[in-house]
């Protein structure tokens, strides 16, 4: 598909803020007064900063308010409750925090619980296209875990959880990258199965669809070379996870902080932007790109 910028910066800005919510509702890192208001207010600007990145994607961002009313059956309503129950509960939790120097322990919980359930169902309305094979698998939802978790970690500067959860996002994002190259071809999607005419023998397309380019080719359509694709997936890898990595193994330092996080952040919106522009839409079978 072809990967629209507000689409990445939604994907990754709202993952690490959710990521940074649920570590702040666990009472980590433990602190009150300014401090966490620090920390409370790089999480819900990233968070919703996020939010608001996705609406540009919509084409008409007014209705957006329409989503909320499908919650039994669309997983974007359901992203969208998770959202706002979070926010509001996290909300409530950051007051008691901030001004109050109290630590409601179940409210933070709760609210811990949404962040990721919030990260869950942006996963889900991925996972759910069967239109598209390498996003269908059961590894998707892991990857958009997995990276919150491991990002909000390095946010909250919690090094002895973080190094372990960037080793566990590491892996999860190899095997989806394996598993990913193959999902298409055993999805057992081809044109044949496509048209309803496999049975019939083996199906070619005469000629192409269309002699330009069409809606479909803008949108579902994004071919990345091999070559290319290779070399982002090391750079996002060792972005991602091998410098904040190496950075956390480092004497503790504010600097090596920040880097480590601005270095996880650039590598989470490289890998983000291959799993939009690699993501194989069955719709390519008739145009001859798949």
């Amino acid at each position: 598909m072809h990967p629209a910028p507000s689409v990445i910066v939604f994907t990754t800005l709202s993952g690490l803020g959710f990521g940074l919510l649920f570590f702040l509702g666990l009472g980590l890192p433990d602190v009150t007064g300014w401090v966490a208001f620090t920390f409370f207010a790089i999480a819900y600007a990233l968070a919703v900063g996020g939010l608001m990145a996705s609406t540009f994607h919509l084409g008409h961002p007014e209705r957006a308010l329409k989503a909320f009313t499908q919650w039994k059956s669309s997983w974007l309503s359901r992203e969208g409750w998770c959202a706002v129950i979070a926010l509001v509960l996290m909300g409530l939790y950051a007051l008691g925090v901030v001004f109050l120097g109290q630590r409601w322990g179940f409210l933070g919980l709760l609210g811990s619980v949404f962040s990721l359930l919030t990260v869950f169902t942006t996963s889900m309305i991925y996972t759910q296209l069967k239109t598209i094979p390498r996003w269908n698998m059961k590894l998707t939802p892991a990857v958009f875990l997995s990276f919150s978790l491991a990002g909000g970690a390095l946010l909250a500067g919690q090094v002895g959880a973080a190094l372990p959860l960037l080793l566990v996002a590491a892996l999860v994002q190899l095997g989806y990258w394996q598993m990913g190259d193959r999902a298409l071809a055993h999805s057992g999607t081809d044109l044949g199965t496509a048209t309803g005419l496999g049975a019939r023998g083996s199906v070619r397309a005469f000629e192409p669809p269309h002699t330009g380019t069409n809606y479909l080719l803008r949108e579902f359509v994004h071919v990345v070379g091999r070559k290319h694709s290779d070399k982002l997936r090391i750079i996002a890898f060792g972005l991602a996870f091998v410098v904040p990595a190496i950075l956390l193994l480092l004497p503790f330092g504010h600097l090596f902080a920040l880097i480590a996080v601005l270095s996880h952040l650039a590598g989470v919106a490289t890998s983000r932007w291959l799993f939009f522009a690699q993501a194989e839409h069955v719709v390519g079978l008739y145009y001859g790109k798949r």
